[in-house]
């Protein structure tokens, strides 16, 4: 058929627009929901506005979002996700979680260990350079392997002209290719952070419930030349916040949903991927949790990765209780149907589209006898043990053409794979022993003493031998040493004798097999197929509906509003008095006990000052720091969470009465702590020039 006709085709076929409901999608820059927010909100944004919006938001590598609020490089996040980096930087001496930290000035900021903020300064459309590198009669692993090419020379190409982080980012399954050009900052300093127990007020009980107290915000501040990076872009501080019904926006960084995958992808995640997923992060909690018994500066150390464990852990439960639910899975099966119905009434496109569910769900049939196999064949559990894969896949991986490099290992992305392996970041030998040591126990019940990764990994030795001699004996705690290897190349790993290198170098055949297997078997058909589905849906629905998340910015909206549950109302925030008397009814007992400097300060708090919200947008995890701002670009809000009703919108929207909201800190409630708690008021007239 030729190029034209089809074109008339696709154009005459766009009969069925989806309904979208409410404040559904997170949708990207190029395709903001204008529509929608003209006809419920009355909001018409100007190209200028959406430019200020898009430059003043950050891509925080440590896995959230933040913006700046002011022109002087500084940016605020949530203390969760800045938390690793804090962590970092505390010593059993200064321990800055517990007991918060503040600079005075700026020679007081502290620089972080490895931290990169990216903000997305230009993007355009490379789809048809992408898909037209597939060749005619390719199989689904040449096909692969031509879109691989052809990403690596446009990010390349891109990177030299430019100088900046140019990234090839797949939408909606490969139905687009979009090149996305970042501004990176790699020196990033802390200029506040609140102590952990107030961040966290109620810990896991209190998390993914509202109302919630939680002064989970941090500021941080970008330099470029040793000096303060200059952000002209940047969110103006509204010291009133969002009031009941508002129209604000969030732009963040959404990590991952599911809503475009097809039935047979969602059905294994429900049969096998999740509860897989459970196992082994309930094992790396657990692991950690028993060594945190050990005493306090054990728990200090780990910390961190228990709270980020359960975080994952209960998002995880929520989510595979919607898949469990029948009426819920119903509707995935019948947006399919629906798809498929639709292309049926053109039999030209469906004999060109319909084959690729059948080769998607071939494909998965796959995939079950090889999950456990995929999942335990890592040494992850390590930071060592990561830092050593990470450098002999390096010396392997360096000397080919760049389009011939796992992605990870292109131009483009080396400069970031590199300042992580030599990150100065503190290693704690007797954790990481315990991690790996537990790790590869597990791995030998659950896979067998005689599967190929635990053979390569201990052999016929003990695993704690293994293991001790690994994590005592390793030259990897030196950044000088990692570095050594890395500029020597392959020949310097091939020729180190150190020991946690030489069982990085034992496991990375498997694990080079099990990655080509997964590559070719599964990720090759998933691409090549869902490209063709992503067709599919165009020529039915247009771009009516927004691609899946990928960690990349992406604008939300919705209003500030409360919500029924049961039988009871939830307010749309909280103020101070709440905390006080949530604290007081548990008696301040832990989780629920308040840190040194807000105990007794109830009389140096205006107690009806606003500290948390909830609104209607569509977020998910990855948007943690994103702004919430009102019509006028003004920040009045950070988010931070979401209630237990959102947990399963990985798969589908959770409508607004189904009482979906995420959880924002209030602007008023922090400029409150800062001002009158803190001492920090040079910080808050930055924020507001007063």
């Amino acid at each position: 058929m030729k190029k034209v006709s089809v074109l008339l085709l696709l154009l005459s076929f766009l009969i069925n627009v989806p309904l979208l409901r409410a404040d559904e999608g997170m949708w990207t820059f190029d395709n903001p929901p204008l529509k929608q927010w003209k006809e419920r909100y009355k909001f018409e944004p100007s190209a200028e506005w959406l430019e200020k919006m898009r430059l003043a938001c950050v891509r925080i590598n440590d896995g959230g979002s933040a913006s700046f609020v002011s022109p002087d490089g500084l940016m605020i996040t949530n203390h969760h996700v800045a938390l690793g980096q804090i962590t970092k930087l505390s010593t059993p001496e200064r321990d800055l979680v517990k007991n918060g930290f503040y600079a005075r000035s700026q020679a007081e900021e502290l620089p972080t260990k490895d931290m990169e903020a990216n903000v997305l300064v230009s993007y355009e459309n490379v789809t048809d350079r992408v898909q037209g590198a597939v060749k005619k009669g390719a199989t689904d692993k040449q096909a692969a392997e031509q879109r691989k090419a052809a990403i690596a020379a446009i990010e390349k190409e891109s990177t030299d002209k430019t100088g900046l982080r140019s990234d090839v980012i797949s939408l909606y399954s490969g139905g687009e290719y979009w090149l996305y050009r970042f501004k990176k900052y790699t020196d990033i300093r802390l200029v506040f952070a609140p102590e952990e127990q107030i961040a966290f007020f109620g810990g896991d009980y209190d998390n993914f419930t509202f109302p919630r107290y939680n002064l989970d915000v941090s500021f941080l501040r970008v330099y470029e030349d040793g000096k303060p990076a200059k952000t002209p872009n940047y969110f103006k501080w509204s010291e009133t916040g969002p009031n009941d019904l508002d129209f604000v926006i969030a732009a963040g960084n959404p990590g991952s949903t599911a809503r475009l995958l097809t039935v047979a992808q969602l059905a294994y995640q429900r049969d096998t991927g999740n509860l897989l997923q459970k196992k082994v992060w309930e094992l790396r909690r657990d692991i950690l949790e028993n060594y945190a018994k050990l005493g306090s500066e054990q728990a200090r150390q780990a910390s961190n990765g228990i709270r980020s464990f359960n975080n994952s852990l209960k998002r995880l439960y929520g989510q595979q209780e919607g898949l469990m639910n029948p009426r819920m899975f119903a509707k995935k099966e019948k947006e399919e149907k629906d798809l498929k119905a639709a292309l049926a009434k053109k039999p030209e496109l469906m004999r060109q589209y319909a084959p690729a569910w059948t080769n998607i769900k071939a494909a998965y049939a796959q995939l079950p006898a090889m999950a456990k196999r995929l999942a335990f064949s890592t040494l992850a559990p390590s930071r060592l043990a990561t830092i050593a894969s990470g450098i002999v896949r390096y010396g392997d991986e360096i000397g080919k053409p760049n389009d011939q490099r796992y992605d990870e290992f292109r131009d483009a992305r080396l400069p970031g794979l590199k300042a992580n392996l030599l990150s100065t970041a503190p290693i704690y030998p007797a954790m990481e022993e315990a991690a790996l040591t537990a790790w590869l126990k597990e791995g030998v019940k659950t896979l067998g003493p005689n599967d190929p990764f635990i053979r390569a990994a201990i052999g016929d030795a003990e695993v704690d031998e293994v293991v001790k001699r690994a994590v005592n004996e390793t030259a990897l705690k030196d950044v000088a040493a990692r570095k050594a290897l890395l500029d020597g190349g392959k020949a310097a790993v091939d020729a180190s004798v150190d020991p946690m290198v030489t069982l990085a170098r034992r496991v990375e055949p498997v694990i080079r097999q099990l990655r080509a297997w997964n590559e070719d078997k599964i990720q090759s058909v998933e691409t090549r197929n869902g490209e063709l589905i992503a067709k599919a849906r165009f020529a039915v629905y247009g771009r009516t509906i927004p691609p899946d998340a990928n960690f990349n910015l992406r604008i939300t909206y919705g209003r500030v509003k409360g919500y029924d549950e049961d039988t009871t109302l939830v307010p749309f925030e909280t103020t101070y008095y709440g905390l006080f008397d949530r604290a007081a009814s548990f008696a301040e007992k832990p989780p629920f006990d308040l840190p040194e400097r807000w105990r007794g300060a109830a009389s140096k708090l205006d107690l009806t000052t606003p500290f948390n919200f909830v609104y209607s947008a569509d977020t998910i995890g990855g948007m943690s720091g994103s702004p919430i701002i009102n019509r006028n670009a003004e920040f009045v809000g950070i988010n931070f969470d979401s209630n237990v009703q959102k947990l399963s919108n990985r798969y589908w929207y959770i409508e607004e009465e189904e009482g979906s909201r995420a959880v924002g800190v209030h602007s008023a409630g922090i400029l409150e702590a800062l001002r009158k708690l803190y001492g920090a008021g040079d910080l808050a007239k930055e924020l507001t020039g007063k």
